[in-house]
């Protein structure tokens, strides 16, 4: 985590208090990437032994808004981030703690040229859940926008 970032996992956990109830930690945070991880707990697992589809998304989420605001967060006086859309496919039974990649797809200097320009940018996030195994489990496409105030 870089120092320029390093502020963003406890402004997640703050502004989401799912994110410390649900027990997600966070790694690598740039304004490009963001890791996040979700510890294995009985509690929130599904019928079949597993973290729970909800856990998977939220997760994911998670991973995808630390990444927005990692990137954005200069442009919070002006716009709020909001998610318009998200598609999350499950690929395999996930087994033990989870860990998800948040990727921004697009330059974030692009996003703020829109807003400057008086539009409502949208951004899309890509997201990769893996297992403790390693095993990739979940894939996420989270659009979002920057709604200007």
């Amino acid at each position: 985590m870089s120092d320029a970032t390093s502020w963003v996992a406890e402004a997640m956990t703050q502004a989401v208090p799912w994110v410390g109830t649900a027990g997600i930690t966070f790694g690598e945070i740039t304004p490009e990437r963001v890791e996040a991880f979700l510890p294995d707990r009985a509690d929130q697992h599904n019928h079949v032994g597993g973290p729970h589809a909800a856990v998977m998304f939220g997760l994911g989420e998670t991973a995808s808004g630390a990444v927005g605001l990692a990137a954005f967060a200069a442009a919070g006086d002006r716009a709020v981030p909001l998610v318009v859309r998200s598609e999350i496919r499950y690929l395999k039974l996930a087994k033990g703690a989870l860990r998800a990649e948040a990727i921004l797809t697009r330059p974030g200097g692009e996003v703020l040229a829109e807003l400057d320009a008086g539009q409502r940018p949208e951004f899309t996030v890509d997201v990769t859940i893996t297992d403790a195994a390693g095993v990739r489990t979940g894939a996420m496409t989270i659009v979002w926008t920057l709604k200007p105030h």
